[in-house]
């Protein structure tokens, strides 16, 4: 079976399974496992913040800063289909009480000038905007990436209102290498930061969410308080720190295997790209097949093949570590053949 349902679903490597097997480790919440220290502190070198924390998820990473950035009541600025919104169990408003506020952008790209906006004006009828977020790459756009002057510019306005920027960065190093701009530099147009260790990078569990070191000083405690206090942490800690320091430059791999994919179900009649292909996702549109996204999905299940729904029409393939060249074709294969079945 080839999964290419999510990059989500990568096995640790044997570098990652032997580092979590023989490192030393310790209690996290007193501070002691050397592990999580060294993963945090090259993380936050990274992004060329003050410090960093290691989280158990994604989703975990962008509550804590929409806890810590944000009081009860507030407004939260974020795009349409942003995962914030879309995918996270409405914990925004059911943990930090805040609401959001979505902003329709085009490819995951909020217009900067509708983000200003939206900014609340001072008026006891309207809550504060305690916070904007940037999702870059986007998921639900495909992979498409945020180009560095949008979040400028986005960045400039909300300091021009004192507003925190957070980006929901879980798979930011696949847009730093298709796109070239260091996470660094992304990173500079923000406050915070989240990015996923478990998605393209490969590792099995975990999240680093960075910032300012009295930002992280709060976020510390509202990780304990939503349960993420770790104790020996180290044997995933360690994979996550093989995974940040050896698994970043062959993301390019990924992205080619899905330009390799989209390629070639451009030319499969019945199918459809849902936008260009800036990294490792693609989304295909199988209307044309007279076919829902379920149906299609579990004929292709039934082909050796596992991808994701995306919507009543629409189909999501998302490359990574475990799917290599050959895999790639015989998907395409096995997708052409599946659409000669149906025409």
């Amino acid at each position: 079976m080839i999964d290419v349902r999510s990059d989500t679903v990568t096995r640790p490597t044997p570098e990652m399974r032997k580092a979590g097997y023989h490192v030393e480790v310790g209690d996290d919440v007193y501070g002691e496992d050397m592990s999580v220290i060294k993963l945090e502190e090259t993380a936050a070198r990274m992004l060329g913040k003050e410090a960093a924390l290691f989280v158990t998820s994604g989703t975990q990473g962008n509550q804590i800063a929409a806890l810590t950035h944000c009081d009860r009541g507030d407004e939260v600025l974020l795009e349409a289909d942003a995962h914030l919104f879309l995918y996270e169990g409405a914990a925004m408003s059911a943990l930090a009480g805040v609401q959001p506020r979505t902003i329709q952008g085009v490819r995951g790209v909020m217009n900067p000038e509708h983000v200003r906006a939206a900014v609340r004006p001072d008026n006891i009828h309207f809550p504060e905007t305690g916070m904007i977020c940037i999702e870059n790459s986007h998921n639900k756009a495909g992979g498409a990436i945020v180009p560095l002057e949008n979040m400028q510019a986005i960045h400039d306005i909300a300091r021009e209102h004192g507003i925190p920027v957070h980006l929901d960065g879980a798979r930011l190093f696949n847009a730093s290498v298709a796109s070239g701009v260091s996470v660094k530099d992304y990173a500079a147009q923000t406050d915070t930061v989240q990015f996923c260790l478990s998605k393209g990078l490969g590792a099995p569990v975990g999240s680093i969410i960075s910032g300012s070191a009295e930002f992280i000083r709060k976020a510390r405690k509202w990780r304990k308080r939503l349960g993420g206090g770790l104790r020996q942490v180290g044997v995933i800690a360690e994979p996550g720190y093989v995974a940040l320091t050896t698994m970043v430059d062959r993301l390019a791999e990924d992205h080619e295997h899905a330009a390799l994919m989209a390629e070639a179900f451009e030319q499969i009649p019945g199918l459809s790209l849902e936008g260009s292909i800036d990294t490792n996702i693609v989304i295909v549109n199988v209307a044309g097949l007279s076919m829902s996204s379920d149906h299609f999905v579990e004929e292709l299940t039934k082909a050796g093949v596992l991808a994701g729904t995306f919507g009543p029409d629409t189909v999501r393939f998302v490359t990574h570590y475990d799917v290599n060249r050959n895999d790639i074709k015989q998907v395409i294969d096995r997708v052409n053949e599946l659409a000669r079945v149906r025409s």
